[in-house]
């Protein structure tokens, strides 16, 4: 999608009360990336139905999970290019509409990323990695998978976590925790991600070292 275009027939509300919505979502972010491995729940979350942002005014069903939609709206803004990992109008002009992102067509030109389906995820070092002098010119991924639990259990350690914690999401490809791992001698470059499902998300911070079990 051109940045001009805006479908104003496909646009999704943003938030009811855009301050205090977008106050309580960054905590819940931060809270997740501070505490690796603990679910987060996405309360102040945008009008939708059936758990997917829909378009009041067409009734079109955007490709995004609440708490990723919530995050995008709450994280991006014009200085921020976003994106999307497979074409959705809806969630393209509701995102240009209510934060003014642009929206890229290359992934590395991102600063954050909506990965719908985690099996057409790219690889990883194809997204910005920083560099040594301004590590924070990276990019946040935020993957919808198919449920938090229930998949491979992979241990996570390090800052913000007292000895070790367990996750087990369910819907990424195997190759991910292998390309995730050979990030991490790269700090302070990386990338940061959050694993999103409906109204919940999980976040993996690029200090966060994990082994599979």
């Amino acid at each position: 999608m051109n940045d001009a275009q805006i479908a104003l027939s496909a646009l999704t509300p943003g938030f009811t009360d855009p301050v205090h919505d977008t106050q309580a979502v960054f905590r819940t972010l931060l809270d997740a990336l501070s505490r690796p491995g603990t679910v987060g729940v996405v309360v102040a979350a945008p009008p939708a139905a059936g758990g997917t942002a829909t378009s009041g005014a067409t009734g079109t069903r955007s490709k995004v999970d609440l708490a990723a939609f919530a995050s995008l709206l709450t994280l991006c803004d014009y200085s921020t290019p976003v994106w999307l990992a497979q074409p959705d109008a809806v969630l393209g002009s509701s995102l240009r509409f209510h934060t003014g992102a642009p929206l890229v067509a290359n992934a590395h030109e991102a600063a954050f990323a909506y990965i719908h389906d985690a099996d057409t995820l790219p690889p990883l070092a194809s997204f910005a990695l920083g560099e040594a002098e301004a590590p924070e010119h990276s990019a946040t991924l935020l993957i919808r998978v198919d449920a938090l639990t229930g998949g491979t259990p992979v241990a996570l350690r390090g800052p913000g976590i007292e000895r070790t914690t367990t996750i087990a999401p369910l819907g990424l490809p195997k190759r991910f925790w292998a390309e995730r791992a050979k990030l991490a001698p790269l700090f302070p470059c990386g990338i940061d991600c959050y694993l999103v499902c409906g109204d919940a998300l999980i976040g993996l911070p690029r200090t966060t070292h994990l082994e599979v079990n």
